[in-house]
């Protein structure tokens, strides 16, 4: 059990750049080895022998590193998001270092059930990634993680139907093929909003900006979304149709991310493309689509008993060494910029289109405590243009309601 003691002692470390040297010296050759025990959380694909046991081999690779120490590895099974409802109800009784989602970082600092990274750790962490992926992880002026992948969408297509110039846009798209999209996961919807200018929360951290989905910028695109929707060309991707429809050649181009990249390869061999996302025309403007952002980043538990041990870990297992391994074993896009800036890796089209998309054709998803209030009424005007009770005659009235609910306290 946890020793609620360790935070008092530890308080002066959590950021985690302070006297390092002085709370490993019990490890010296003298006194022997230290024996110290830690617990570790990743996803099952992470610990699978399928996949060479990318975390375990990493632990022990890590271990080989640091002689000083006797370590006894426990590990556990979280994906990067029920990671942080876990933890932040009980710290004491959780990993000592786990891999999160960067969405679910107020929930874990609310609770007080991650550590910040100060110090020399935080100037290796600054120096492996791009201000980008470092925004992801920073909340008022603190950084919380280790960064070892980045997250959001992109678009896969055939290319014996399109060439790289047709799939930079999406009107050019819909008249020579077949186009699926998440139209009801609010995930995906708010890429055209975005697009024509809708805000949330500022630049994504001023909770008390609210969101900006209203007023006729937002109904113009509550119009296109209708036409979209009823574009014989175009298809709804729900429960795995849009892979499906690669697979028999009635869906030509759809929208996902790397977690489903070897599934289109599958479906469509050697004719497989991938690429950032398209424009779209509205109102006879060009308009970029936009697709939320965020990273994947390794934490470290502010109440481990072993705080140096946790943050070396951490930062090892976000390192260009293992990030390599993690891509070669798993195939988890990297986004340290050796790696991304690595001839072979860099020429990857996954990597490609996953980076670029990241860099110029997405905004950082929001993870202030509202956000939460977001997902249901864009999940609903989704569904209400799909079943017909949203249409042209409406939509002006049903866009505000929407945006009435999304700064709401939920619906």
């Amino acid at each position: 059990m946890r020793r609620r003691a360790v935070s008092v002692l530890l308080a002066g470390v959590m950021t985690l750049g302070l006297a390092a040297a002085g709370l490993t010296g019990c490890g010296s050759a003298g006194e022997g080895k230290e024996s110290i025990r830690l617990m570790v959380w990743s996803p099952q694909n992470d610990q699978s022998k399928d996949n060479g046991e990318w975390l375990q081999t990493m632990c022990e690779a890590f271990a080989d590193e640091h002689p000083e120490w006797d370590i006894t590895f426990v590990y556990g099974i979280a994906d990067e998001a029920s990671a942080a409802g876990t933890v932040s109800q009980d710290a004491e009784a959780s990993a000592d270092v786990f891999m999160y989602a960067n969405d679910t970082l107020t929930t874990m600092t609310d609770a007080n059930a991650l550590a910040k990274f100060g110090g020399k750790y935080r100037e290796q962490i600054e120096s492996m990634n791009s201000e980008a992926v470092l925004d992801s992880l920073t909340m008022d002026g603190e950084l919380y993680g280790v960064p070892f992948t980045t997250n959001t969408w992109f678009m896969y297509y055939d290319k014996s139907v399109y060439t790289e110039e047709d799939v930079k846009s999406l009107d050019t798209m819909l008249e020579k093929g077949v186009v699926s999209f998440p139209f009801v996961n609010s995930w995906y919807l708010p890429a055209f909003y975005i697009g024509n200018g809708c805000t949330l929360f500022g630049d994504g951290t001023d909770e008390s900006a609210g969101v900006d989905f209203g007023g006729q910028k937002a109904v113009d695109v509550t119009d296109y979304l209708i036409d979209l929707e009823s574009n014989p060309n175009f298809r709804i991707d729900d429960l795995g149709s849009g892979i499906a429809g690669l697979r028999d050649g009635s869906i030509n181009a759809m929208f996902s991310g790397s977690w489903d990249a070897n599934s289109v390869k599958d479906a469509l061999g050697d004719n497989m493309g991938v690429a950032a996302l398209p424009t779209f025309t509205l109102n006879g403007e060009e308009k970029q689509m936009m697709s939320y952002a965020g990273s994947k980043a390794i934490g470290v538990n502010p109440n481990t008993d072993n705080m140096v041990a946790a943050v070396e870990l951490a930062v090892f297992l976000g390192s260009p060494e293992a990030q390599r391994a993690h891509y070669e074993m798993c195939g988890t896009i990297p986004c340290c910029t050796e790696l991304t800036e690595d001839p072979e890796i860099g020429a990857d089209p996954v990597v490609m289109a996953q980076n670029e998309t990241f860099l110029n054709t997405s905004i950082l998803q929001p993870f202030v405590s509202k956000m939460n209030n977001c997902w249901t009424p864009v999940e609903n005007m989704g569904k209400g243009i799909r079943n017909g009770s949203i249409t042209h005659d409406n939509a002006a009235d049903q866009t505000e309601q929407m945006n009435e609910a999304m700064n709401s306290d939920g619906i």
